[in-house]
């Protein structure tokens, strides 16, 4: 799926992400889901102003949503130092505490320089931040 380069991207991709998994009796995993898409999406709206492309993968084991953007500045996950909330910059953090696992895709795709995916549903994942190891 490509998302339009305006606000309505992460809106419209949640919704897709949504679709897919209670067309497919995956209900438990929807709201981790479209946040973790919100936010990868939301990110790509933000900081790059370009078309996001949004691939979905659904097993029995697992759920994997990677969202491709034409920037190639790595992603940075921001924590809050202290006690301090902060109100901007903790979409990485998220999805980091919401997903199984997530990284950033050693593929391109097309134009695309990068991807960000996350994947939930998977059993005894401990593994987060990057590659999954072999």
């Amino acid at each position: 799926m490509f998302a339009p380069a305006d606000a309505t991207a992460p809106r419209l991709c949640r919704d897709f992400v949504r679709a897919v998994l209670f067309t497919h009796d995956r209900e438990h995993l929807v709201m981790p889901a479209a946040l973790c898409t919100s936010e990868l999406v939301t990110n790509v709206h933000l900081h790059t102003k370009g078309t996001a492309m949004l691939r979905i993968r659904l097993t029995p084991a697992r759920f994997r949503v990677s969202v491709f953007d034409e920037s190639p500045d790595p992603p940075v996950v921001a924590y809050p130092a202290g006690r301090v909330v902060a109100c901007w910059g903790r979409g990485l953090a998220l999805v980091e505490e919401m997903a199984d696992l997530w990284g950033v895709a050693d593929e391109r795709a097309g134009r695309f320089a990068k991807g960000v995916w996350f994947e939930l549903g998977v059993k005894g994942a401990s593994f987060r931040g990057g590659k999954v190891p072999s």
